[in-house]
């Protein structure tokens, strides 16, 4: 039992990238625990640079520095009332309370006006404390507010590269638990801190103020009270690791269990996964059993000790008092702040803790704002233009869409040439690997003149998509060039080359909205005539119009409400509302019927004819009318023609189109 027992846990662990719960080994602590549970959420990863992301945090509250200086002065009253309201019951005690226990005629005018003052001085504390409160609330959402949009604008700026090695829920974690944890940072913990501290030094001043003597017994108390929770700490911090590894590692088996419970039903997997799951269950209970056993302990044997110190005090303030060395106002005042001291201590304690998890959050999120954005050094823009009757070129002084697209060149002389776009595309000669030294593409040459259709076809993983993601500049080529109507895709910014591009992938994404919302995404200005008339040209008008709402039907959930056939017509329909001069079509019948495919092929040739279009499909039927068929093999081209050229030359092409041989 024992050996499957390690068996399971070894096989999970290497499931979600941890080998071990070696406590030393800092990346198994990435947030693993999401859900409910002891310190779930916490970061006990130390920060890497906490003086300066701390001061980065600040810095975004910094903008408001009218806020941060009210949050200091109502701290400052707020922790001053504090200490004078506790300091304030020594005069109060033998001022007015003991000789009134001599008086025979008893006045309690003067008492009564003590009680309202000291009344007073509580409310002042009360009402700071709550401003404090409200402006550090206030000051958090805005600087959390505006750290997220310097996220979000980040990551519009980065390459395909950055999303390829990270995780869409790493990302995710940035905003939610991440920014959280920074928000609750600014708005209890730093001033909660600092507020620990002004007690805490002003406590201990008016104790010494007090009594030196009684101090030092109180110095050794809290000295040996430090030392032992330190050491109780200690070992809780490492069991507390051991408890989120376990916590994550059991997350990750039921996240794949629910993922994959077809494929578990499917194959009698059940009690495997019972199994499993029971392992790794009883170990988070047994972590959870010691770490928060020794959580537990750490507050009750500080009063336990305290509790000594108080009675130790009593008594010898007591005799001190009696030989009339202390006073009874000073014993109270005094025996009040050793209740008191340790309180600013574990305030501190906590909020240290919440602090750096907070920077380590922080440090994550400025990794990805600091990150170097997409390199776009292009000079050449897209620009919509207007044609004289002698042929030349101008650009449309109101920037209306026109039609007609050129590419604005900048020229020496500080002018400008417009090319207008044609959708030639050339590729001489491309180099390019995702990993260096691993080549995906090898001196690859393609041409594709304006309005041809390309086609390419090919094993899994021979670079087909490849090719597309680099005309796009989704990726940069090691070397070589790629032409666009004679100019280099390096010289022309990405965004004007990507609104040159249509494309329709096999992976569909739709965004929360109505289906005619989703169809304008291609071309924001576009009218709604302008929307229905590319639905009709990719056949979605049908579907769409027996919707519940037709075109306002609303969308959700990526589009879970239809079909994948469905949702890749509506793709393939915000690309033909877009009006793209090149198009590239990834797969982009795959997820149709037979049926669908014939009736979109038709609406297709309308909307490729005068455009160039680049095909990857593995329907060889579907490229069957192309100009070019391009066959690809482990990152090279192996074969190039027309149907009718490539069956005669009975190669690659011909064995996979009669069957004699398959796609891999």
């Amino acid at each position: 039992m024992a050996e499957k027992r390690k068996s399971i846990l070894s096989q999970l662990r290497e499931r979600i990238a941890v080998d071990s719960v070696d406590v030393n080994d800092e990346n198994i602590y990435k947030n693993i625990a999401r859900g409910p549970g002891p310190g779930g959420g916490r970061d006990f990863r130390r920060p890497k640079d906490t003086k300066g992301t701390l001061l980065r945090i600040l810095g975004y509250a910094g903008k408001r520095k009218s806020s941060i200086v009210f949050i200091l002065l109502f701290m400052l009253i707020s922790s001053g009332c504090s200490l004078l309201a506790s300091y304030y019951l020594k005069p109060l005690i033998d001022d007015y309370i003991v000789p009134l226990i001599t008086q025979e005629s008893k006045d309690y005018t003067a008492l009564a006006m003590q009680l309202l003052l000291l009344a007073g001085i509580y409310i002042v504390s009360a009402a700071a404390t709550y401003f404090t409160s409200r402006s550090c609330m206030n000051l958090a959402q805005w600087a959390t507010n505006a750290l997220r949009k310097d996220l979000f604008s980040a990551l519009q700026d980065l390459p395909i590269t950055y999303y390829d090695a990270h995780t869409h829920g790493e990302l995710m974690s940035r905003f939610s638990n991440d920014a959280d944890n920074v928000q609750m940072c600014l708005e209890q913990g730093i001033v909660q801190f600092l507020s620990g501290i002004i007690t805490f030094v002003g406590t201990i001043i008016l104790m010494v103020t007090l009594s030196w003597r009684l101090f030092i017994i109180t110095l050794i108390t809290v000295a040996l009270s430090f030392l032992l929770v330190r050491g109780i700490g200690k070992y809780s911090r490492i069991l507390f690791k051991k408890q989120q590894s376990s916590l994550g590692i059991l997350n990750g088996n039921i996240e794949e269990m629910l993922d994959g419970l077809k494929v578990v039903k499917a194959f009698s997997f059940e009690k495997r996964a019972k199994d499993a799951f029971g392992e790794l269950n009883d170990e988070y209970r047994e972590n959870s059993i010691f770490a928060n056993f020794l959580g537990s302990i750490i507050f009750p044997t500080m009063n336990a000790i305290m509790n000594i110190c108080y009675a130790v005090t009593a008594v010898l303030g007591g005799f001190m008092t009696l030989a009339g060395r202390f006073t009874i106002g000073s014993l109270g005042v005094y025996l009040n702040y050793i209740r008191q001291v340790t309180m600013p201590i574990n305030m501190m304690s906590n909020q240290a803790i919440n602090l750096f998890s907070a920077i380590a959050g922080a440090e994550r999120i400025f990794a990805v704002i600091d990150h170097k954005p997409e390199l776009d050094d292009g000079t050449v823009t897209l620009v919509s233009v207007n044609r004289a009757d002698d042929g030349t070129l101008s650009e449309s002084e109101s920037g209306e869409r026109t039609g007609l697209w050129a590419w604005k060149l900048p020229r020496e002389d500080g002018g400008f040439e417009y090319r207008e776009v044609q959708g030639s595309v050339r590729i001489e000669h491309v180099n390019f690997s995702y990993v260096p030294g691993k080549p995906i593409l090898k001196d690859v040459t393609v041409w594709a003149k304006p309005g041809q259709k390309i086609a390419f076809v090919g094993s899994t993983g021979a670079g087909k998509t490849t090719i597309t993601n680099l005309i796009n500049r989704f990726y940069e080529i090691d070397e070589g060039r790629i032409l666009f109507d004679g100019i280099d895709v390096r010289d022309i910014k990405k965004a004007a080359l990507r609104r040159s591009l249509g494309m329709v992938l096999q992976d569909t994404n739709l965004f929360t909205g109505t289906v005619m919302e989703n169809i304008r995404y291609g071309r924001l200005e576009a009218t709604d005539e302008e929307c229905v008339a590319a639905a009709k040209t990719a056949n979605a008008h049908s579907f769409i119009t027996r919707l519940p709402d037709g075109y306002d039907t609303m969308i959700t959930g990526n589009g879970q409400n239809l079909s994948q056939g469905q949702r890749q017509l509506l793709a393939i329909a915000r690309t033909a509302v877009a009006g793209h001069p090149v198009m590239i079509l990834d797969e982009a019948t795959s997820s149709i019927d037979t049926r669908t495919e014939k009736l979109i092929d038709r609406g297709m040739d309308t909307l490729m004819e005068g455009r160039t279009v680049f095909v990857i499909a593995h329907r060889l039927s579907t490229v069957r009318n192309a100009d070019a068929i391009v066959v690809i093999e482990h990152g090279e081209i192996v074969e190039r023609g027309s149907h009718e050229e490539l069956l005669e030359q009975q190669g690659r092409y011909y064995m996979l189109y009669t069957g004699q041989s398959e796609l891999e």
